[in-house]
């Protein structure tokens, strides 16, 4: 364990040493990925012009570069519709929005002090609070797995932020059996959640993994179940065509029940209340998550909000026409909008509604949300058989 700090000299000799070594790190890691880059793209930037463009033409210069390859892949991948602009957008931003709501429905302020305006800066400021926080790390736990969850479950949330186009134009990846990638990739989530609760060797982690598993089986074939009506409608697995094929009528219009059933899972895929059985705190401390603290705490937070933002985005994609609407608003914004009321809906019930009991949820999953998605799929062949869409 490493000295604590006690003085002030301390924290900035502490500060010092931690940019050390993030630049000690940053350069050994750089210099190798930038040769990979340059032996397999000719990834050659072009430091001089960088530094000797005017300051009239920079923004122009930086359109002009990321137009290219591979500047255009590095940006979509690192900033937009990549990982910075999901972090920015789902954790600081709508994080403060479900503080901020959660407070008013319960007549209470929330978030105040940092930021002039309604705390708006009050996540900005927890991230550099957890970040400079110490890792404590218990004994017993299996360290490596320990260490390696927190990322490997925010792995998984990057890996879905490349399956959701924003526009025509504006994606990362657009394979053509999209919504099937999408579900293989959630598939890992709950056991990603086990192994944390497994390596904290700890009694209430580990039944929050369990707890976590028994959801999966409740929610997840109703869920899949609920999109099935989409897929037939548009004839297509592939993103991009689900949403094109809605240029007509979006199919929340002629898909209610889908879009109830998927709406259910996702807060159950989230962990959202009513469903936030493997975290629920009156029992189980924190659930999976009780024995990690600091920025792997926040790593846990980060992947949350991400997977919020891709369900949200899912739901946009399959129900509401994704960027489909009208005027000459860019269509990136039609689908940012959407999202968000999207991600409102979703963080309602945390504030209005109790927990549900584990038995309740496989009851509800497998009566209810498996019917209500089988009538759906019924439903779905009425319509096509009546050739209402074609």
């Amino acid at each position: 364990m490493s000295k604590p700090i006690t003085t002030f000299e301390d924290f900035v000799k502490r500060i010092l040493i931690d940019v050390f070594w993030v630049a000690l790190v940053s350069v050994v890691l750089l210099v190798p990925i930038y040769y990979i880059l340059y032996a397999e793209f000719h990834f050659s930037p072009d430091i001089f012009a960088l530094m000797t463009v005017k300051p009239d033409q920079f923004l122009q210069f930086q359109l002009n570069l990321i137009s290219t390859e591979p500047y255009k892949t590095l940006f979509a991948l690192t900033t937009f519709p990549g990982f910075t602009f999901v972090a920015v957008y789902g954790t600081i931003f709508m994080g403060w929005v479900e503080r901020k709501m959660t407070a008013k429905i319960q007549l209470r302020t929330g978030p105040m002090n940092a930021g002039r305006v309604e705390g708006i800066a009050q996540n900005v400021a927890d991230f550099f609070k957890l970040a400079f926080k110490e890792i404590i790390i218990p004994d017993g736990v299996d360290r490596a797995t320990f260490l390696a969850v927190p990322f490997a479950l925010m792995a998984v949330a990057g890996a879905l932020i490349a399956l959701v186009p924003l526009s025509p134009t504006t994606y990362i990846a657009n394979p053509s059996v999209g919504a099937v990638l999408i579900f293989a990739i959630l598939g890992f989530t709950p056991l990603v959640v086990l192994l944390a609760g497994w390596a904290s060797n700890s009694k209430y982690p580990f039944l929050g993994g369990l707890r976590a598993l028994h959801q999966l089986v409740a929610y997840e074939i109703p869920m899949i179940l609920s999109l099935v009506g989409a897929v037939l409608l548009s004839g297509s697995l592939n993103l991009m065509g689900i949403v094109t094929a809605q240029n007509g009528v979006w199919y929340i219009i002629l898909q209610p029940l889908g879009a109830i059933v998927f709406y259910i899972g996702a807060l159950a895929e989230l962990e959202r209340i009513p469903f936030d059985i493997p975290e629920a705190d009156s029992e189980l401390v924190a659930g999976w998550q009780t024995e990690y603290s600091s920025m792997l705490f926040g790593t846990f937070q980060l992947a949350n909000f991400t997977r919020m933002y891709i369900m949200a985005g899912l739901f946009t994609t399959f129900f509401l026409g994704g960027w489909l609407g009208p005027g000459p608003v860019p269509p990136e914004v039609w689908f940012i909008a959407k999202v968000t009321v999207v991600m409102i809906l979703m963080m309602l019930p945390r504030s209005i509604m109790p927990r549900l009991r584990i038995d309740m949820l496989l009851r509800a999953g497998w009566v209810k949300l498996l019917a209500l998605a089988f009538a759906n799929i019924f439903i779905t062949m009425v319509i096509i058989s009546a050739g209402i869409v074609k």
